[in-house]
């Protein structure tokens, strides 16, 4: 199961699906927070999500602190380099940015990292993280100077999980990025499911109830959905009954 099993391979077999929720440091206060938290413990949420391609502020910390003290649900931080470490989460998701051919994205912030993540007690998930284009540029593409993997190619988008995978990572994730104005064509996250074994994460563009069930069916694991339930904190009910509606006719239990 991702995010709180020893990785096995294949483990995406079992046909579970996951709920994570992206919280960004910078649009979070302790009220929206504290109701966020609220919703999402009566909606099962899997993960919490914490970070961002860009921070500007110094709320990180405070946030996962403050995450912590009014709920049990596992924190996993989505850094963009290795500042954004903070011993506090439960795990870190260890992104290589494998769409793109920055070297700092690839392996450089990586070492940065690696002798702060081994002394602490932090939950490593190696992460193929691949871009896709989405109707516009991103922070995420822009931060990193990469170019996406264009949103008709899903020959391109299996190639590169492929290659993750046999790298040894254990975890894709496709990512739209925040703003994205479409989500990534259910064919492309089917092209990636069917070339890897690893777990599939889904994420950018992800705001109606009918795209997470496009996601979903095309096969991903995990489903993350961000900015948009900041606007709709309903819209995280939606897609927590669409998760739990895949595992009840699997007759997995959340």
């Amino acid at each position: 199961m991702p995010f709180n099993e020893p990785y096995k391979q294949k483990q995406h077999k079992t046909g579970r699906k996951h709920f994570a929720v992206l919280l960004d440091p910078d649009n979070t206060d302790d009220a929206s927070c504290l109701h966020l938290l609220t919703l999402s413990e009566a909606n099962h949420v899997d993960f919490f999500f914490v970070g961002g391609s860009l921070i500007t502020s110094d709320n990180q910390a405070d946030l996962i602190r403050f995450i912590k003290a009014n709920s049990n649900i596992p924190v996993i931080l989505f850094p963009s380099n290795s500042l954004h470490i903070d011993k506090q989460a439960d795990g870190i998701l260890l992104l290589s940015l494998i769409s793109g051919r920055n070297p700092e994205f690839l392996i450089g912030q990586h070492v940065l990292s690696a002798p702060i993540l081994k002394a602490s007690q932090l939950q490593v998930y190696p992460t193929g993280y691949m871009l896709v284009d989405t109707g516009r540029q991103t922070t995420a593409s822009y931060m990193s100077g990469t170019t996406p993997i264009p949103y008709d190619k899903p020959a391109i988008a299996a190639c590169t999980a492929m290659a993750g995978e046999q790298l040894g990572l254990r975890y894709i994730y496709m990512d739209g990025g925040s703003g994205a104005l479409k989500p990534i064509s259910p064919e492309m996250i089917a092209a990636v499911r069917n070339a890897v074994e690893v777990p599939v994460i889904v994420g950018g563009g992800i705001n109606t109830a009918e795209k997470a069930q496009a996601a979903l069916e095309a096969g991903a694991d995990v489903i993350v959905v961000g900015n948009h339930i900041e606007k709709n904190p309903g819209f995280l009910a939606e897609v927590s009954t669409l998760v739990a509606s895949y595992n009840v006719a699997l007759d997995i239990h959340r």
